[in-house]
């Protein structure tokens, strides 16, 4: 069993800290944000994961999980310290790294004997490098320690399980000493046969921005191919059905919609780019999948105003689905901020509902009418645009649908209904790169 320290208590850091502490370690979690970590100790979860209460709960209860906001302690007690803070987009779309820094500075002051310091967090290529020295140029005593990149791939509504039942380690680092010392924190998990790669330090972050651009190059590819599918009268479903057939390919984010979000995808993409640049290395695929998502979230309005015939002033539009994806509550770079925006701007009016997110868009739209289920977030509005694949919307009663609605309008997003259902009970309805005259 090894003392670990995780400084952060966010996203990485709590499902982090509490999968790390579920097989078998003791583990300091520590954040800055007193309240954040009262309400933790209290059962109360920043932040809503799938499983993840009942392995915070278990693991606080076995006397292996700790929280705290003594962040100078947490790193004395510690022999490996987790760095999990935020990594935000900076002003010309580069990675933030301030608050990296600021705890290397404070692992520094407080390096009291030999040490792993390993971080989790999405940082550039050559971040290691810096944190190396930050602790050389400030620690207080002659005390020696060693670093890793070990990035995360967590997706977020099944960050537990991916935990827990991972598709590869990575332990970017300089010496087999190191490697095996983190071989042993996750060697319980080896049991399921998945990798535990020794990589180079600059290798190991690299990965984790290039798994990352590649998903969301995947998903903007498929997107354009779904509009140019509907302009030719192809049906994307069956194109992305067969393209994914192909081993090379694989089915897996080949699902067309109103573009990415969320706390990666975005500013990882961007950081990229602007690594790419600072290197002055061409990055034309990646900057055209960016554009490409926007243009895809704006054409989600586009597709709306058309099923409104033009005119969206004072029509009452209901948005079903807040957060970017099913299964958290992540709103961050939603395609619903952008149709909600869009929405206001022409003068309509919003209902929204979302079975999580209600909460986490008010903070960015106090002012329209949020509702605790789609029953009455629908009823008498003149259209109705689904944003997330929540099962619950999935599994919605069309006829109650209709019966709600002032007009039997619909924008399907993510495709999840059938049409010839919605042909049926005369809906006027648009979807992504989908046929409508339907013989199959």
């Amino acid at each position: 069993m090894k003392k670990i320290g995780v400084i952060g208590a966010g996203y990485v850091g709590l499902v982090s800290g509490a999968g790390i502490s579920d097989i078998g370690h003791k583990v300091i979690c520590a954040d800055i944000n007193k309240e954040k970590i009262e309400n933790i100790k209290k059962g109360k979860m920043p932040i809503y994961e799938p499983g993840l209460k009942e392995l915070v709960d278990r693991n606080v209860k076995s006397n292996r999980l700790l929280f705290t906001n003594q962040i100078n302690e947490t790193i004395i007690k510690s022999d490996i310290i987790f760095i999990a803070v935020g990594t935000p987009e900076g002003i010309a779309g580069e990675a933030d790294l301030t608050h990296v820094f600021e705890v290397a500075l404070k692992i520094a002051k407080n390096l009291n004997n030999y040490k792993i310091i390993c971080t989790k967090s999405t940082v550039p290529v050559g971040t290691g490098q810096k944190i190396k020295e930050i602790i050389n140029d400030n620690k207080l005593e002659s005390v020696d320690f060693d670093y890793v990149s070990n990035p995360e791939f967590l997706r977020e509504g099944s960050a537990v399980k991916d935990f827990l039942w991972p598709d590869r380690i990575i332990i970017g680092c300089d010496s087999d000493k190191v490697f095996k010392s983190m071989f042993e924190v996750y060697q319980p998990l080896f049991r399921n046969k998945k990798p535990i790669v020794k990589t180079e330090i600059s290798t190991a972050e690299m990965v984790k921005y290039a798994s990352n651009a590649f998903l969301a190059l995947k998903i903007s590819y498929i997107n354009e191919i779904a509009n140019l599918s509907e302009v030719l009268g192809c049906d994307v479903k069956v194109v992305a059905d067969l393209i994914g057939q192909d081993g090379r390919i694989s089915p897996k984010f080949l699902h067309p919609g109103p573009g990415y979000g969320g706390s990666c995808f975005p500013k990882d993409t961007k950081a990229l780019v602007k690594l790419a640049k600072n290197a002055e290395v061409p990055f034309k695929t990646i900057s055209a999948a960016i554009d490409a998502n926007i243009y895809q979230k704006e054409r989600m309005f586009l597709k709306l105003k058309a099923l409104l015939k033009g005119k969206v002033r004072g029509k009452t539009i209901t948005i079903l689905g807040l957060s970017f994806k099913p299964n958290t509550s992540d709103i961050r770079e939603s395609s619903s901020i952008d149709i909600i925006s869009n929405i206001l701007r022409a003068g309509g009016n919003v209902r929204a509902f979302d079975p999580i997110a209600n909460n986490s868009m008010k903070k960015i739209f106090p002012n329209i009418k949020y509702f605790s289920n789609w029953e009455k977030a629908v009823s008498n509005s003149d259209c109705v645009v689904i944003m997330t694949e929540w099962n619950e919307f999935r599994s919605l009663d069309l006829f109650v649908l209709k019966d709600k609605l002032k007009t039997p309008i619909l924008l399907d997003t993510r495709n999840i209904f059938d049409q010839r259902k919605l042909l049926k009970l005369g809906f006027s309805f648009d979807t992504v790169g989908r046929k409508k005259n339907i013989n199959y």
